[in-house]
């Protein structure tokens, strides 16, 4: 039970963090959180450490404190993105239709049945991105995209749900241009996908702070 336990937690604190219930400077500590959430400290833990991993949070003395996401370092993030995965797009023309085989089936699940409990949304679309990354044959681009999704994947379809069945559509489109051996307009399908994506979390970071400031 932990596992669901901390990603619900983890939901939860992303949710204060961007409703500004948790202000930037205030301090993650366990035991407060998880009397708020009436939750024991395990799966508040683990919560936090994703928190962390995901850069939301820094060291201060003793302390793990808030930072939220400013826009200029949405726009740097996603501007890095579009340029790489735009580039491993145009690259993924020789993927084998086996592994798109593979990836198209679950997506279409995922636009049948939904995200799902366990995160199978956020597998998917990772497996999706690093697939491609891969294909450039550059293990330093596979690295540098990961950590750039790392920092802005806490705006998944909980917190940007109309991007679910939209971003499906995309990758689709993206693995239809793949398969015709278009890699040029694979490329610009993914530059229009992730900007798409930039666009959604540009507007969520805006209504919590108009909500905050109210």
């Amino acid at each position: 039970m932990t596992q669901p336990l901390a990603k619900q937690a983890y939901t939860k604190i992303i949710e204060m963090i961007l409703s500004g219930a948790l202000m930037p400077g205030d301090a993650l500590q366990e035991a407060k959180l998880g009397e708020a959430l009436d939750m024991s400290r395990t799966p508040v833990r683990e919560a936090i450490k994703r928190i962390e991993a995901e850069g939301l949070v820094t060291q201060d003395g003793r302390f793990l404190k808030v930072r939220q996401l400013s826009g200029e370092e949405v726009e740097e993030i996603f501007f890095l993105r579009q340029t790489l995965e735009a580039h491993s797009a145009r690259a993924a023309t020789g993927l084998p239709a086996g592994q798109l085989d593979e990836i198209e089936a679950r997506v279409r699940r995922l636009q049948l049945e939904g995200p799902g409990e366990e995160d199978e949304q956020r597998r998917v679309d990772d497996d999706f991105h690093r697939m491609l990354a891969a294909a450039t044959g550059s293990s330093m681009i596979v690295a540098t995209i990961d950590d750039l999704r790392r920092r802005t994947c806490m705006f998944d379809h909980t917190q940007v749900p109309d991007r679910f069945l939209k971003g499906c559509a995309e990758h689709l489109e993206i693995i239809a241009a793949l398969r015709a051996g278009d890699g040029e307009t694979a490329g610009q399908l993914m530059a229009m996908h992730v900007a798409n994506a930039r666009d959604a979390i540009l507007a969520r970071l805006k209504s919590s702070d108009e909500g905050s400031d109210r």
